[in-house]
Parts: C-alpha cells; structure tokens; sequence
C-alpha cells in the first residue's frame, strides 16, 4: 500500500509538527437515546462539485430498514482512507458503524485514491480542507426535502475516522477555530499534522499497531501526547499497519468493539458505551488500552 510514500508523509508531519494544544477538558454530547440493536445497512454515492478543480466521489453507508433510510436522525462519521486506498475497501468497518446507528460519509481523495490520474502523497495536506466540504455539503443535504437522507442526519454531532494518510487528514481537521460540529475523531495508524489538536475540546481515540513498519508506533504515541485531554490509545500487540481492520484478523473484533462504543460515548453521549471501554478491549496478550476519558 505505498509503504514508503506514506513513511514520507508520516516524516513530513513530524518535522512539521503540531501546534500546540491548550490545556483543556471536554465532555460527550449531551445524552440522547443511542441505537438498541442492530440495523440493516444501505449504501449511496454521490460527487461532491464534480465540475470543480476537485471533485470528490463519497460513498454513504446509512442505517436502513425496510429499503430505506431508517427513522430518526443518526450522527455522522466523516471516514478518510490511506494512500492508494479506496473508501469501499474499508467497509469492513464502516458498514458495522452504519449497523450501530451512525452514517459514515467516505470521501474518496482526488489525489491519494487508488487510481487517480495524478497520484501525489503531498496532497494529504489538503485533504482536511475537504473532509470540512463534505460536512458542510451534509449540513446542507440534510435540509434538502427532497434527499432521502434529510432529516436524518444529526447534523450537530459530526465525528471525523481515518486509517493511515486518513488518519493525519483526520488530526487535521482538528484545528484551531474548527467547527463545534466536530465532537469526536478516530486516528487509526496516523499521526497528526501541523496545527493539529486545537480548537474546541473533542474526544480523540488513537488506534495503532505496535509493529506498523509503515507510520511507525512512535508517530501515533508523539501525536497522542500532543493531543488535548479527553483522549485514549488502543495498541494493538504485535500488529502492523492495518491487518487488524479486516473483519476475522487478529484485533479486529477488538477494534471494532472499541470504536463503536467511543462513537457511542462522544456522539449519543451513551455513558454505558463509555463504560464497556476497558473491557472492550480486554485481551492482554493482543491489546492494550489506556484512557483520560472519564467516561
């Protein structure tokens, strides 16, 4: 998967750093009722400005029932793919959030995505700006009538996941002066990017492998000590640089398990979620997990 162009963007980001982030606590979204149960799981894509200088395909899982887009209003993941990568190759994750209750939009980058007729990594840089394009496009389509999807996305509890050049863009959009709408992050296999970590206080969950060979161990730890509290870090023991995203791999279960319940906790405010934390991730001789949460 490009190890190492994303070795480079991984050097780029540490030499470039992170600004530094204040000393400040925050807290899950007010509680409303999270999911019971499971939902079935509907899939669209659209073109974010297809005429524009980039044109940005995003693919949307959604909760569904009966073929069509399940009652009520679900907060949405905005899910950022690696280099080389494409968003339908992470659905393995992201169709078992939709399943929990949330909508996960995927854009797929105009020049980081598997195929892309001008494939440069330095582009990362740019893609936070347009993961905020999307939110802001879903902010919009939610007040569209005639959308299937209006009304149903909380618009007010955004979260941002990603794995690898996914995971800095996804420490990116944290920024100074970043929209309150962004109440959680996921950094799977990344690190952060300059001015990373700062604006209004979100919960972060850093995932990573101890043996990644592609953005090593030390890059998640140096950006997981720069990040704000609330916070915590899922090490998964002996793992690389994402193996453990593919349902029936070691870690997986444990991984997923862990996400959706910190999506959960920071997006419904599901104190229950928030409390499964440490046993979700309870098998000592495959992860570890630390916290500042205080769920």
């Amino acid at each position: 998967m490009g190890v190492r162009r994303l070795v480079a963007v991984a050097v780029t980001a540490l030499l470039a750093g992170c600004a530094p982030a204040a000393a400040v606590t925050g807290a899950p979204a007010p509680a409303r009722r999270a999911p019971e149960g499971s939902y079935a799981v509907g899939v669209r894509t659209f073109t974010l400005d297809p005429g524009s200088a980039r044109p940005l395909p995003v693919t949307v899982w959604y909760p569904a029932r009966d073929g069509a887009v399940a009652a009520g209003r679900f907060p949405v993941v905005v899910y950022s793919h690696g280099l080389d990568s494409l968003p339908e190759l992470h659905a393995g994750l992201t169709t078992r959030w939709a399943a929990a209750g949330f909508v996960v939009a995927a854009p797929a980058f105009p020049h980081t995505r598997r195929g892309a007729a001008h494939f440069t990594r330095a582009d990362v840089r740019q893609q936070p700006a347009d993961g905020w394009r999307l939110v802001r496009h879903l902010v919009r389509l939610d007040a569209r009538r005639s959308d299937p999807l209006a009304g149903h996305l909380d618009v007010a509890r955004f979260a941002a996941a990603g794995h690898s050049a996914g995971g800095f863009t996804t420490a990116g959009m944290f920024t100074s002066g970043h929209s309150p709408r962004l109440r959680a992050g996921v950094v799977i296999a990344g690190g952060g990017l300059a001015g990373s970590f700062a604006g209004p206080a979100a919960p972060l969950l850093f995932v990573h492998g101890t043996a990644d060979p592609v953005v090593p161990l030390s890059v998640g730890r140096a950006a997981y000590g720069r990040a704000p509290e609330p916070k915590a870090f899922l090490s998964v023991l002996g793992q690389g640089h994402g193996e453990y995203l593919t349902p029936g791999r070691p870690g997986f279960a444990q991984v997923l398990a862990t996400t959706t319940d910190f999506l959960r906790w920071a997006l419904y405010g599901d104190r229950d979620a928030g409390g499964r934390l440490p046993a979700d991730a309870d098998v000592p001789t495959l992860t570890r997990f630390e916290s500042r949460l205080a769920p």
